[in-house]
């Protein structure tokens, strides 16, 4: 999490979507936002639900998923802070295009698409802020349907772990997501991705704690996953 996240001052400072905008503003913005309390396991919302608001994530994290018809979960992403979700539908309109539970307590800023179009409206340098975003979203889902076709289900899972870690500079990373939810990002039955973390932890790579995945060495894992040192 971005330490401004904890500056009640200005609390979407480090926040990607508004860090164009002038304090002033971000002050409008979190003047007109509602904050929002979930607790582990709660829906924030559910697929075409009205797409009625932008959430900032303060702290926690929230799984973005589609639920097939016969009940199967695909989780998309998991978004933690400083990031957002939900900004597809204020743009277009439309209902919600997934659904979204907090798989830790978190909070959140809540606002509505009537103050969101008004700020791109006043404030143009957001445009390009939200096209950046959009940008993101697209290259991740091609970057996904590309790994279904180039690689096998242990290369998904180390990518998926590596994914998770982030940016993280430590040299071991730990994973709050069980093996359920991580072979619904994988894309893969809990069975079989067991099996790709019981190969991985037999090679060094990481080992499991309870509900916990400690990463101890992500550079084996980017070669599994077939991604750049």
């Amino acid at each position: 999490m971005d330490a401004r996240l904890n500056d009640s001052s200005d609390p979407l400072a480090g926040v990607e979507l508004f860090a164009g905008l002038e304090p002033e503003v971000r002050q409008r913005v979190v003047a007109a936002a509602v904050p929002r309390t979930y607790r582990k396991g709660q829906l924030l919302f559910v697929e075409n639900d009205p797409g009625e608001s932008l959430i900032v994530m303060r702290r926690g994290a929230v799984a973005v998923f589609r639920t097939a018809p016969t009940g199967e979960r695909a989780m998309l992403a998991v978004v933690r802070p400083p990031d957002v979700l939900g900004e597809l539908s204020l743009l277009d309109g439309a209902g919600r295009s997934a659904s979204a539970e907090a798989i830790e307590d978190s909070q959140a800023l809540a606002l509505s698409r009537a103050a969101f179009i008004d700020l791109v409206h006043s404030n143009a340098r957001i445009l390009d802020a939200v096209l950046i975003s959009l940008g993101a979203l697209i290259r991740r889902l091609t970057e996904q349907n590309a790994d279904y076709v180039f690689l096998d289900l242990p290369g998904r899972v180390a990518k998926t772990l590596v994914r998770l870690a982030g940016d993280s500079p430590a040299s071991m990373v730990t994973i709050e997501l069980n093996q359920t939810q991580l072979a619904e990002l994988a894309g893969g039955s809990r069975q079989s991705v067991n099996q790709a973390i019981g190969t991985f932890s037999s090679r060094g790579w990481l080992r499991t704690e309870g509900r916990r995945i400690v990463l101890t060495d992500l550079a084996a894992l980017r070669r599994r996953a077939g991604m750049p040192a």
